[in-house]
């Protein structure tokens, strides 16, 4: 359900915690989500792939559940703050079509802001330190440390000319995927500041200590969630007051019984969420779900991969926003389903012992 894993390793992982499932009832998704969590050796403080088994199985659960009760998810979390949720434009330097399209030349970052906002987004995201000028793609060797200035002026243009595109009625977010150190961070934080930044996302290293660092020594809101795992994990950036916003990737952080108590942490340290969206429409779905809840709920994600035909295909239902804004699927449930061709050309594997 996550993406990024090793094949073996996450599906491994949900058919070893699946046979600590069967037999149990699916209504107790607390019971069960706390026998992955403290029932099995690596589950507390576990990483990617074993939150990966745990989160694919807790959303599983609460589809159950949903369909037992025939109501949407939402419901059964506390009911609605809102009917809409605004959405942004995400990894325009991969475009903002159907395919993709890396993004060289300012006139491509521009062109693809464009394109976004005509079709009703206020807000954009990009990575800016992704491609080069010439078309290779920056390695983490060259984006650490103290940066030269021929590549901190070029972040700067790439943001400066965006600005100047959308104006100052759109909001842009500034992506570094943790693959820029808390040096270079600082750096660039600074360079941009003018341009009115609606925050900052995995500026660094993801740890609470350089987290704070780059939040003292910038002036824009700062991010970080998708590769924190657990409530635990998130409790120290709290504490620090590291971070304005979190995003949690419900298909790695716990699943929606995690991704629910992580939100509502946040909410006490007045702490927005925007959940991490860049896997399959199943989760799409289930981040809607729980995003329309939370009341300290800022924006969502729509991932340009969201729009290609691949991902659309693994659902039944291809939700996608309109002028902006997402609507949040009404059917019991999380809201969708695996589709058939996920059946006929995936890789299935069929779990019926406990252990």
């Amino acid at each position: 359900m996550s993406y990024g894993h090793p094949s073996r390793g996450a599906f491994g992982a949900v058919q070893d915690y699946a046979r600590l499932v069967i037999g149990k009832d699916p209504l107790q998704s607390e019971k069960i989500w706390e026998d992955l969590y403290k029932g099995t050796f690596w589950g507390q403080n576990g990483g990617p792939v074993v939150f990966a088994a745990i989160s694919a199985l807790d959303v599983a659960l609460w589809d159950i559940k949903g369909k037992y009760f025939n109501a949407p998810v939402y419901q059964l979390l506390g009911g609605k703050c809102r009917d809409s949720l605004r959405c942004y434009a995400s990894q325009l330097q991969f475009g903002w079509g159907d395919r993709k399209t890396p993004a060289y030349t300012i006139s491509e970052y521009v062109e693809n802001a464009n394109r976004a906002v005509d079709e009703g987004y206020d807000a954009v995201k990009y990575d800016f330190f992704t491609y080069d000028e010439e078309g290779g793609q920056f390695t983490y060797r060259q984006t650490n440390g103290l940066l030269p200035p021929r590549l901190t002026d070029l972040v700067r243009r790439r943001v400066e000319a965006v600005r100047d595109a959308v104006g100052p009625d759109v909001d842009i977010i500034m992506e570094n995927h943790s693959n820029i150190d808390a040096q270079g961070a600082m750096q660039l934080g600074k360079l941009v500041e003018p341009y009115n930044l609606f925050y900052y996302e995995e500026p660094c290293t993801p740890t609470p200590r350089l987290t704070k660092l780059v939040h003292d020594n910038v002036r824009i809101p700062i991010s970080q969630g998708e590769r924190v795992y657990s409530r635990w994990q998130y409790a120290e950036y709290f504490a620090n007051g590291s971070v304005q916003l979190i995003q949690p990737d419900l298909g790695n952080c716990g699943g929606l019984t995690e991704g629910k108590k992580i939100c509502d942490m946040a909410h006490v340290f007045d702490v927005g969420v925007q959940v991490h969206v860049c896997s399959s429409p199943l989760l799409t779905a289930a981040a809607l779900q729980l995003e329309c809840v939370i009341p300290n709920f800022v924006i969502h994600e729509h991932h340009v991969y969201n729009r290609f035909d691949y991902n659309k295909r693994l659902c039944v239902h291809d939700y996608q926003p309109e002028n902006g804004r997402y609507s949040v699927p009404d059917l019991p449930g999380i809201g969708n389903e695996l589709s058939e061709y996920v059946f006929e050309h995936g890789e299935v594997a069929t779990i019926g012992q406990a252990l």
